[in-house]
């Protein structure tokens, strides 16, 4: 399997580093035939050619089999006309990944932990509120007048339908349930359009039951009931913020995992910014990276039928959640390990994956 990698900004290469490790070990132990191509992107790139986003590392991206994408830190970058490239969003228009799937399962021995939390956001990853994202040309956000903003909310029926369809997949092969997330009542046009298009895919899966829950009652519900919750599929803005709630539920923000997915191509990365606050310190939690990159393998063996991926994916994941079970953690979460000790505990700790607890 050829990986893309491209670093990103501030702790973005302590964590990709750390990632490295694990995967490293895990190539060794499972015969996997991992290939990783490097590229410098970023305001590291930007300083060195101009551009936040070379040729050739997009067109890395484009050849290689999957992506490792490490956080930008966006609000730094020149504009567009001077180099500063957006990078997750041209990576994400060239591939089509049009599904962020985000998943929150609340992780052994943490405090913070909400029992019974298990569950994958499905969030539409083209459209919505993002004005980098709905419009052909220009942007989504504008000003009539100095003193009016506006921006622009697209749904369409093609999107909504193909992530809705990743969604009850999904579902399928999880408890089989999907909670469709919005706020119909309200936008009427937009989310109507949306839960519409859910409501059609369903009829192709009458094993998968289904549930509509408005925004508001959701973020309320998901703490007090969140044993409910399997698959929720959801609009682009509202997955944005309700996947942090989820994986904050689950133990912390650090722990946050993302695959962003297309028909045929994948790109990991961490659900979570590029933390200048912390950037250089080698304090960063890798974790959430490391399982953006367990969940490209498993992809990847979904995809070619290829077992070793999948249980090299499942091994990672355990081996994390056993160091988190016996108080083996990094600083955000009350422990003493760094970034890459925790990395190489992690791939010390690598074993076949345990059938009863996939």
């Amino acid at each position: 399997m050829r990986i893309a990698v491209l670093p990103g900004d501030d702790i973005g290469p302590e964590i990709t580093e750390a990632s490295l490790t694990v995967l490293n070990e895990a190539d060794k132990r499972f015969g996997l035939g991992l290939q990783f191509d490097v590229h410098e992107v970023g305001m590291a790139s930007h300083r060195r050619s101009g551009t936040t986003l070379p040729d050739a590392a997009l067109k890395a991206t484009v050849d290689a089999d999957g992506v490792l994408l490490g956080p930008g830190g966006m609000t730094e970058y020149p504009p567009v006309s001077e180099g500063g490239i957006n990078i997750p969003g041209t990576i994400r228009k060239r591939l089509d990944l049009y599904a962020n799937l985000r998943p929150a399962r609340s992780r052994p021995g943490l405090e913070r932990a909400l029992p019974g939390l298990d569950c994958m956001v499905a969030r539409e990853n083209t459209e919505g509120f993002y004005a980098d994202r709905n419009m052909f040309l220009g942007s989504g956000e504008f000003m009539p007048t100095p003193d009016i903003a506006l921006a622009v909310r697209k749904i369409t029926r093609q999107a909504s339908r193909r992530i809705a369809e990743k969604a009850f997949a999904l579902a399928q092969g999880r408890r089989k349930h999907v909670t469709v997330v919005g706020k119909r009542h309200v936008l009427q046009v937009s989310d109507g359009l949306f839960v519409e298009e859910a409501e059609a895919v369903a009829c192709n899966y009458p094993g998968v039951a289904v549930r509509e829950v408005d925004i508001d009652a959701m973020v309320a519900d998901i703490y007090t009931n969140p044993s409910r919750f399997d698959v929720i599929l959801i609009t682009n803005m509202f997955g944005d913020i309700l996947s942090n709630l989820a994986v904050a539920l689950s133990g912390g923000l650090g722990l946050a995992a993302a695959l962003n997915v297309g028909d045929t191509r994948a790109a990991a990365n961490a659900g979570h910014g590029s933390a200048p606050d912390i950037a250089g310190r080698g304090i960063a939690n890798p974790s959430g990276f490391i399982l953006s990159a367990a969940m490209l393998l498993d992809w990847w063996g979904a995809r070619q039928g290829g077992k070793k991926f999948q249980h090299a994916a499942k091994a990672i994941e355990q081996s994390l959640d056993s160091l988190l079970t016996s108080g083996q953690r990094t600083g955000d979460l009350g422990g003493q390990f760094r970034t890459q000790g925790f990395a190489k505990a992690i791939a010390e700790n690598l074993r076949e994956p345990i059938k009863a607890a996939s």
